[in-house]
């Protein structure tokens, strides 16, 4: 999600959170690179951050691997007089410190969390999330290191993120799963198999990660050629080579919904989430301010009928969402 950088991610959400409804916010949020410790970048993010919150947005998602703590200890220093105004959510499971780790063993678990609570300068996270299923240890056994923290006062609530159905109905039998975040948006809708069903019969709230496919359904990449040489996009077999002009129709549907409204493309893309159900909670990352105020405008348009017809008859994308799918949704 950090689109090539080891970097940073924040995201705001609206809609359904951990069981409970209410608006909290259309989403948006900030990138920043590990290694961009430069002042204007700095302010840019705290810009960034505090635009959202002045702006009604009341979800803020980060993890420990992202930034390797740089984007925790960001939340917790710019946002730390104004920690009552959002709901903060994390992940862990990937980290071994400051490093990158696949690893959902309890101790490491726990371990991860008090890392996170003390960048973050709190004493509880809301949502805390496996940010990916480590299969050398099972379901059961990480949720339940989870379950634990619960228990302990030091989060909240328990989610998901990239595991199968099946894998959440065993993680959901051991404790509540308040939230699944996975990758959906009109670019990436396999979800809605078995998956995002599976989450509305246990009651879980599901959380859209990269809700304007990665920048594509904005509509200003016109090639992947635009892209960075060390962008992650140019690793997704979505963006490369012929796969990129094939699926370049799905913009151009979106782009016409995006005339007839009034709205931008990326307006409709998040207005075409958030028409699907109250329990999809999209989450776009951003660096830049003005996407902030783009992205919240997305839950005033209303589609019609027969341009949500439009838009769902559109038919997937070629190619894989990225090089390696093994550890996703198993």
């Amino acid at each position: 999600m950090a689109l090539g950088l080891v970097g940073a991610v924040v995201g705001g959400v609206a809609g359904h959170y951990a069981g409970h409804h209410g608006l909290l916010g259309a989403a948006a949020g900030c990138v920043i690179g590990q290694h961009e410790a430069k002042k204007h970048a700095r302010e840019q993010a705290e810009r960034v951050l505090k635009g959202a919150l002045d702006a009604g947005y009341t979800f803020l998602d980060t993890a420990a691997v992202y930034g390797l703590g740089h984007n925790e200890r960001l939340v917790g220093e710019v946002l730390k007089d104004r920690r009552d105004e959002f709901v903060l959510a994390s992940k862990c499971g990937m980290t071994d410190g400051e490093t990158r780790d696949l690893n959902g063993s309890p101790a490491r678990l726990k371990r991860t969390c008090d890392e996170s609570l003390a960048r973050l300068g709190v004493e509880v996270i809301d949502l805390y999330y496996l940010h990916r299923w480590d299969k050398r240890v099972p379901i059961e056994d990480s949720v339940g290191a989870l379950a634990d923290l619960v228990q302990a006062g030091k989060i909240k609530s328990i989610g998901l993120s990239e595991v199968s159905a099946p894998t959440l109905r065993k993680a959901h039998a051991v404790h509540q799963i308040a939230a699944l975040q996975t990758e959906y948006s009109l670019f990436s809708r396999e979800i809605e198999g078995s998956i995002l069903p599976a989450c509305r019969e246990l009651g879980v709230s599901f959380v859209a990660y990269s809700p304007l496919g990665r920048g594509f359904l904005t509509g200003r990449i016109r090639s992947a050629g635009e892209l960075d040489e060390a962008d992650f996009r140019r690793t997704s077999p979505r963006f490369a080579g012929d796969n990129f002009t094939t699926n370049w129709r799905i913009v151009q549907v979106v782009e016409q919904v995006a005339v007839e409204t009034g709205a931008t493309p990326a307006q409709i893309a998040l207005a075409w989430l958030l028409a699907q159900s109250g329990d999809i909670v999209p989450i776009p990352g951003t660096r830049r301010g003005e996407r902030v105020e783009e992205n919240v405008g997305g839950d005033a348009v209303e589609l019609s009928t027969s341009q949500l017809d439009r838009l769902n008859a559109i038919e997937p994308p070629v190619g894989d969402r990225y090089a390696d799918m093994t550890p996703l949704n198993r």
